[in-house]
């Protein structure tokens, strides 16, 4: 479904929604969280939240609470209607979030704003619709302040808040963004438990001895390709790109920007599939793999694993993202200003390899495979994220 499809879907139920205008003080009644901070959390006790869990770990609704204190009298407790909202933050667009506590018996701390929904509105759709569209730009427009910024009861209680007449319609619209919401916890979990299969598999096939494996060095196996030292007079807008130490990034991916050159130096070609390492800079030590059908070219501090066909390539990737090569590579870095590696250190490290190239070309295909399902399943995620975020904005309007 094109976000086109999405925006017709909004409109038309906009059109059929009866919607109304008032203002919101008319609509909720105010309050103020009470006491507490930090420094009053303990291991046990009553459940309470802080003003600096809308920043920390924001979420449009809060059903779980796992910091507890010590509760003190006249605090503020929920009856999992409340809607909060900071009344201070560093922008005035931080400042401009709400959530929804939907569990009884929480104590609210000090620097919440508090709002009681009235019957006519629904607690979810109330913290969703100041949060986003409309009204979290006005929200932020009211916040008063320079190096922090505030926001009162005064202040909300003017704002002109839309929203459909009827609660049963408000909550379709939340039951829609839940289910969305849920979609995307599922797929993140699945995410999440393929890594794990996956680094299983690895401490299991790759440090794994028997009598068909052997101990052996990088320097057997493969040798480290430094690249070359381009003069920044070299670099233009057109040509060649050139990948850098900064374009492999801490995913584990090679991307742009790139500088690029017009002399193609052929010596220090990189082509699809190609793996490189970054040798020093804020990535020193990640592995990434040219996944381009571009022609590219190496930039120095950038080593590439040749290709010598001693064992298989796709082997020696895994061989290179595993355990066994990041605890190896954590003894050598050398700490200061910026960390850094050279191709001889990289080359002494010793790993347990299987001897039979066939039974490498098996073990790598699988992890072909996991790697496929994790790019699918990350994908999914992103498409689903997007859509939540074009609906958050096309909603509320």
């Amino acid at each position: 479904m094109t976000k086109t499809s999405i925006s017709n879907i909004i409109i038309s139920n906009s059109s059929v929604l009866s919607w109304e205008q008032r203002k919101l003080g008319n609509l909720v009644t105010f309050s103020k969280g009470k006491g507490y901070t930090k420094k009053d959390l303990t291991e046990k006790g009553v459940p309470i939240f802080l003003y600096g869990t809308l920043y920390t770990n924001f979420h449009e609704k809060y059903d779980d609470i796992h910091t507890y204190v010590k509760m003190r009298s006249g605090s503020i407790i929920s009856n999992g209607s409340e809607v909060v909202l900071p009344d201070s933050g560093e922008t005035a667009l931080d400042i401009a979030r709400a959530s929804w506590i939907s569990k009884k018996g929480v104590i609210l701390a000090g620097g919440l704003l508090i709002l009681y929904p009235k019957d006519n509105i629904s607690s979810e759709f109330l913290a969703y619709s100041l949060t986003y569209g409309r009204n979290h730009k006005t929200i932020a427009t009211k916040a008063q302040g320079k190096s922090i910024v505030h926001i009162h009861k005064n202040d909300l209680e003017n704002i002109f808040y839309r929203y459909p007449r009827n609660v049963n319609n408000q909550k379709r619209i939340i039951k829609i963004l839940d289910k969305l919401n849920k979609c995307i916890l599922l797929q993140q979990r699945k995410v999440k438990l393929i890594n794990k299969l996956k680094n299983a598999l690895l401490t299991h096939f790759i440090s794994k001895t028997s009598s068909q494996s052997a101990s052996k060095t990088l320097k057997d196996i493969t040798n480290i390709r430094g690249g070359y030292a381009f003069k920044s007079s070299e670099f233009t807008k057109s040509g060649f790109p050139v990948i850098k130490i900064a374009n492999i990034s801490k995913n584990g991916e090679i991307e742009g920007p790139y500088s690029y050159v017009l002399s193609l130096k052929s010596d220090y070609q990189l082509a699809k599939n190609d793996i490189v390492l970054a040798m020093s800079g804020a990535t020193t030590g990640k592995i990434a793999r040219v996944n381009s059908n571009n022609i590219y070219l190496q930039n120095q501090r950038v080593g590439y694993f040749v290709n010598n066909h001693k064992i298989d390539y796709n082997y020696l990737y895994y061989l290179l993202i595993s355990d066994q090569f990041k605890r190896q590579l954590e003894r050598i870095l050398i700490s200061g200003a910026q960390p850094n590696v050279s191709a001889s250190d990289i080359e002494k490290f010793k790993f347990v390899i299987l001897k039979s190239k066939k039974q490498q070309s098996k073990i790598s295909t699988l992890f072909k495979h996991i790697d496929y399902a994790l790019k699918a399943g990350n994908n999914k995620i992103h498409t689903l994220i997007q859509i939540k975020q074009f609906l958050l904005q096309n909603m509320f309007i």
